[in-house]
């Protein structure tokens, strides 16, 4: 297993700072990890084992590998992947339709899951499926896995404070009376045992921006933000205002199995910071053929 350094160089201000406020506030490292560091003997100070009540000064190099034997209980399956992005910490794959994200019990294989455990091992990585995001079986689009802890946790950040930009394609039925909306409106399960989500007064408040790309009678092309993303968000609120989504079964009333086989909408692009640079990290995906097929159609 080869190390995998987080490196820190302490600056003027943080003259002074004990190495566990570093950890915090410097290196953005939560305190369960700070824990597991401490335990496997993975902080350093200038290249040598150190405690966490060590005072730094300028200069300084703080680090901390972030190496780990890691198991899962996902067999590995030659399931093809394609991926849009992948680096030491961060792997995106552009999902296809029609595939599980992960494991469940009455589905165990044949999972995206199955297929990204199998990649990381045939590149001789050692590491677990660490799921940033989801989407469900019959979206397509982009899905964030992190490599390591540290990353996992600082993508999670970035989604709960609403920092990732995601955008998306959707072809809606119905005649929209505006060029672009804001719909903001709560959502939620009318019961536990329900799939199916509704607006609901006492919901979860979600926010969905669209606007159109193309108008084609009776439809529409959709480029959608979400600022929120609670699940099945985009097809709750289409179908609420009137315009669900072609293809969806659960939310929509029209049988549309003969234009596309799942409901039209794609993840199509995704902006963060990278964990580790801070860099600006944006990937672009095209519409699906099936998509652009049932567009094919609807205009003739």
């Amino acid at each position: 297993m080869e190390e995998d350094f987080l490196i820190y160089n302490v600056k003027d201000e943080d003259e002074g700072l004990k190495i566990d406020n570093v950890l915090k506030h410097k290196m953005n490292i939560s305190r369960r990890m700070i824990t597991g560091l401490k335990k496997n003997k993975n902080i350093f100070l200038n290249g040598k084992e150190a405690f966490t009540n060590e005072k730094v000064h300028i200069k300084d190099e703080v680090s901390v590998n972030l190496a780990k034997h890691e198991s899962q209980d996902i067999e590995p399956q030659n399931i093809p992947i394609d991926i849009a992005f992948e680096d030491k910490d961060i792997l995106v794959i552009n999902k296809q339709p029609g595939i599980v994200v992960h494991p469940t019990k009455g589905h165990p294989t044949e999972t995206l899951a199955n297929g990204i455990i199998y990649h990381f091992r045939s590149m001789g990585e050692d590491t677990i499926v660490r799921l940033v995001n989801r989407l469900d079986r019959d979206t397509s689009g982009l899905i964030i896995v992190a490599k390591n802890q540290f990353c996992h946790q600082a993508m999670a950040k970035q989604f709960e404070a609403n920092q990732v930009e995601k955008l998306y394609y959707a072809v809606a039925h119905g005649e929209f009376d505006k060029d672009e909306d804001t719909i903001s409106l709560p959502i939620d399960r009318p019961t536990k045992e329900s799939i199916k989500r509704e607006v609901m007064d006492n919901g979860q408040m979600a926010i969905t921006h669209y606007s159109i790309v193309e108008r084609i009678e009776g439809s529409a092309l959709l480029r959608i933000k979400l600022e929120t993303g609670k699940t099945h968000q985009i097809r709750v609120h289409l179908s609420h205002i009137g315009h669900p989504l072609y293809g969806d079964t659960l939310y929509g009333e029209n049988d549309d199995s003969e234009l596309i086989k799942r409901q039209a909408l794609h993840a199509y692009m995704l902006k963060f910071k990278h964990p580790r640079t801070g860099e600006d990290i944006i990937i672009n995906t095209p519409i699906p053929a099936d998509i652009m097929e049932l567009m094919e159609k609807l205009k003739k």
